[in-house]
């Protein structure tokens, strides 16, 4: 099964490309999708949305992982990764592959196996379970590759239910 994961937001928007294969995962590609600040809002969605669904033709993935949006204390930021999720979600649709969504508790559950992990945890755990001489950066990327890696794991388990 190739997954794309994502990590979203209107600035920077993390992508990766992982393949499952039994219980172990191989990255196929991941980076990030940035929209200049100096761009409106509007223009920033539609290169995200273009650049996704670039991404989504070129390695055709069976599956899609979006982390949910975090609560955030600054609303209008809030509203904007909601849009940015809209337009991300949409590209998934569009493409008929399957689209599922993770808290980012969810996945630090399910890469680490605690759910109150810190950052840098996660960041050693997906280095260490993709088999990556070092920790994948921007930030961004990384969180995306464990969003890919949490819903791997999550479909495991959901097929022995």
């Amino acid at each position: 099964m190739l997954i794309i994961g994502i990590d979203p937001g209107l600035a920077i928007v993390g992508y990766s490309l992982v393949k499952k294969e039994g219980n172990r995962f191989s990255v196929l590609d991941y980076g990030v999708v940035r929209t200049p600040s100096s761009d409106d809002n509007i223009n920033r969605l539609k290169k995200i949305y273009i650049s996704l669904t670039d991404i989504i033709k070129e390695y055709k993935p069976d599956e899609m992982a979006v982390e949910e949006l975090f609560f955030n204390k600054n609303v209008k930021t809030a509203i904007r990764v909601g849009q940015a999720r809209g337009v991300i979600l949409l590209a998934g649709a569009q493409a008929d592959i399957v689209v599922a969504e993770y808290t980012p508790l969810q996945v630090k559950q399910a890469v680490v196996g605690y759910g109150r992990a810190a950052k840098q945890q996660v960041q050693e755990m997906v280095k260490a379970l993709l088999n990556l001489e070092t920790v994948p950066r921007p930030d961004d990327a990384a969180d995306a590759l464990a969003v890919a890696i949490c819903h791997g794991n999550s479909q495991g388990i959901n097929s022995m239910l």
